[in-house]
């Protein structure tokens, strides 16, 4: 049916998941990474306050993967649990990443740890295909995770790298390359605040043998993923902008020009 429309109207139509996309700004001038985002964060992709309440109202939302929690003789109600807003930006060498997290109980403890556990520690996990395509695969080459733990103590695999390689149906599991990541994490009494920048090149770029310098007009896949164990096992998940490791149930993020601030006019 879609062959025997008009040319015009196929070329409309092909154009459609590119005007759907979400955003992705793109920043003039780059940020002190300090554990502060009042320098960009008005200024990058930010759709407001995430808790499990607006979580279960969007089409992500699985109660088996995205849920909090209970401690025994807990009685706060569950948007105290966890809740948070996530900032995404790119410049012509980084992709940006921040979030500022309300928390109740911030674990780091996984008592069979292994480095590339991060799921089961409070984290924050950026899962991005670049390019995006199409035609989804499970988790393997053009696939990326860049996951920072809650750890103020920032061990080595605080910042880890999970992503697939040219021709390989597999991945990998490494820390993010020290020389193309740079982060901090700001810890208080109400949660935490995490800012992180990491180098496109030596990482998208090895990942895929399709990825190009960014350019405005790129199209990204990209999917949060905040865990949550709160002293317990596998523990509480949001995910946001996707369903799990298949990318193609990531969400298409485009990137833009930069992002005018918001303009109060005087009275």
């Amino acid at each position: 049916m879609f062959l025997s429309l008009p040319p015009l109207a196929r070329a409309l139509l092909s154009l459609l998941p590119t005007l759907a996309a979400a955003q992705i700004p793109q920043l003039t001038t780059p940020p002190t990474i300090d554990g502060n985002l009042h320098e960009w964060k008005r200024l990058a992709h930010n759709d407001g306050l995430w808790d499990i309440e607006r979580l279960r109202r969007s089409p992500w939302y699985d109660p088996e993967r995205n849920r909090l929690t209970l401690h025994p003789g807990e009685t706060a109600p569950p948007e105290q649990d966890l809740a948070a807003r996530y900032y995404t930006a790119w410049d012509s060498t980084f992709l940006y990443f921040g979030a500022e997290v309300t928390d109740n109980v911030i674990d780091v403890h996984d008592p069979a740890h292994e480095p590339k556990r991060w799921y089961f520690k409070d984290a924050i996990c950026w899962f991005v295909e670049a390019p995006r395509q199409a035609r989804g695969q499970n988790f393997g080459e053009r696939d990326n995770a860049f996951c920072f733990l809650a750890d103020k103590t920032k061990p080595p695999y605080a910042a880890w790298w999970r992503h697939g390689a040219p021709g390989g149906k597999t991945y990998l599991e490494e820390p993010i390359p020290p020389e193309a990541v740079q982060w901090a994490l700001h810890i208080h009494p109400q949660g935490f605040t995490l800012e992180a920048r990491v180098a496109m090149a030596p990482t998208l770029g090895r990942s895929s043998s399709q990825w190009r310098a960014p350019r405005i007009g790129d199209t990204y896949g990209l999917t949060i993923v905040h865990t949550d164990p709160d002293n317990g096992d596998y523990g509480g998940h949001f995910l946001l902008y996707g369903r799990g490791d298949n990318d193609a149930s990531w969400t298409a993020f485009q990137l833009t020009g930069p992002l005018a601030p918001i303009e109060r006019k005087p009275r």
